[in-house]
């Protein structure tokens, strides 16, 4: 598992483009930038719609204030079902959308979950951290079912 002051992997992520899925490299993406990123278990799913995602939107405004270039929502989904979350919840600028639809970027720091026993296939675990230029400066991840210390206020206590 990925710890604190380890970089960033650059493994390629999808964001809805106008039309279409872009490709988007982790490397360039956190390249010189404060990065908060939480990630989730998948989109549309109880605790991720009902909390994680709505705190991270409606605190989004305070945690840039703190010095932070852009906040991602990233989930083990692919490119449309991300948008079209962040569409619901009216994410719009405040938090970007990626899709890591293969679980690379998720598999690559350690923070999978096998539920294919339940037929989810290959998750993320909920987490959140801060990455300063690829650098991880902060890592919160949750214990199973738990939703404590990864959400947008505790993030931004510690900004």
């Amino acid at each position: 598992m990925i710890q604190i002051g380890g970089t960033i992997p650059n493994v390629e992520l999808k964001m809805m483009g106008e039309e279409r899925p872009e490709s988007v490299q982790t490397g360039e993406l956190f390249q010189g930038k404060r990065v908060v990123l939480f990630a989730l278990p998948g989109a549309f799913t109880p605790t991720c719609s009902k909390f994680h995602l709505p705190g991270y939107i409606e605190l989004s405004d305070q945690i840039r204030d703190k010095g932070v270039d852009l906040i991602i929502c990233l989930s083990v989904n692919d490119a449309w079902v991300m948008a079209a979350w962040g569409d619901v919840h009216g994410a719009g600028e405040r938090v970007m959308m990626l899709a890591d639809g293969n679980a690379e970027f998720t598999r690559a720091i350690g923070l999978d979950s096998d539920l294919s026993g339940a037929g989810f296939g290959i998750r993320s675990l909920r987490y959140s951290i801060v990455v300063n230029d690829g650098v991880i400066t902060h890592l919160n991840v949750e214990e199973p079912r738990k939703f404590e210390v990864s959400d947008a206020k505790s993030m931004l206590a510690l900004l």
